[in-house]
């Protein structure tokens, strides 16, 4: 009798076959997705073709090709430790796509996933003038996505990276290094602006800590599996967000734009600041919950937040 391995093997040959297969497989075992893929069919190609070792982008024309059966067993094997182990795709295949570009991740780090991505490959426009942008300040850089993403975005511009965990900094060093950035890319170990130097950067970013602790608390399995730290922002997700709003006047140009990734603590945001106006931007590919002010905003209201660390 055959095994319900061997039974799967013998009987599915391609890699279409393959990809089907294991969507069902995510979707019946209630996979939870998010990290970088948004649905099972999603996950599913991108764990086959990391199976076979195939690029991420492999023309669909390939799709009816026949595996051998050493590759069958790589992508059974390889769906069966998404399904039994709850590991987040991105660990599995040390990759995840980011404003199209390629970045190396492991648990150390939070999966790039931030739909700041879109804002990026625009240009933060018509928020700033491309041209005039020299300097950017990325906060809670982790896999440094964000801040290679802007390097690659402003090639004329000094990028600025912050992050505090020894652990994120070493996965971050590892993309510099990978998009060849050195010259144009700095890192540095600090607990937000601590550290720095102040330079007036005329685009602040950061995608910080924002899950409230009851909230992180519910996150499906595959959420634990990444670095709390990246997560927690509080009782209210907000410790690390008042904080920037707190300081970040002192860091910004007169021209300058302050963009943060509050998520789903945008609304307790408001409400503890209900007189700010805060520009929730939109974006095409989804997500929400990422906020804009302008240098002068940020300085009209510092009294305000300074207030709400008390």
């Amino acid at each position: 009798m055959q095994t319900p391995a061997t039974e799967i093997i013998s009987t599915l040959t391609t890699l279409r076959d393959y990809m089907r297969w294991a969507a069902s497989r995510f979707t019946h075992a209630k996979l939870s997705f998010g990290q970088g893929t948004v649905a099972a069919l999603d996950e599913a190609v991108a764990l086959v073709l990391y199976a076979v070792h195939q690029p991420y982008n492999l023309s669909e024309n390939y799709f009816d090709c026949v595996l051998t059966l050493s590759e069958r067993q790589a992508v059974f094997d390889i769906v069966n430790k998404r399904i039994n182990d709850r590991t987040p795709a991105a660990y599995i295949t040390n990759e995840s796509i980011f404003a199209g570009l390629s970045f190396y991740v492991d648990s150390r780090v939070l999966v790039p996933r931030s739909p700041i991505a879109e804002l990026i490959e625009q240009r933060f426009a018509p928020w700033v003038e491309e041209e005039s942008v020299t300097r950017i300040l990325d906060l809670c850089t982790g896999s440094a996505c964000i801040a290679i993403a802007c390097a690659y975005a402003f090639p004329q511009a000094w990028v600025d990276a912050v992050e505090l965990s020894t652990d994120a900094l070493v996965v971050a060093e590892i993309n510099v290094q990978k998009h060849q950035l050195e010259d144009s890319v700095t890192l540095y170990q600090s607990d937000l602006f601590k550290e720095l130097i102040p330079h007036p950067y005329d685009i602040i970013v950061s995608n910080p800590p924002y899950v409230a602790l009851k909230e992180w608390e519910q996150l499906p399995q595959e959420f634990h599996l990444e670095p709390d730290m990246a997560f927690k922002g509080g009782v209210d997700g907000l410790d690390l967000v008042i904080r920037i709003l707190v300081d970040a006047n002192e860091y910004l140009a007169e021209q300058g734009i302050l963009v943060v990734e509050v998520g789903s603590s945008a609304q307790t945001l408001q409400d503890i600041f209900p007189d700010v106006p805060f520009y929730w931007l939109t974006f095409e590919r989804g997500g929400d919950g990422v906020f804009l002010l302008t240098a002068e905003q940020v300085d009209h209201y510092h009294e305000l937040f300074l207030a709400a660390l008390d």
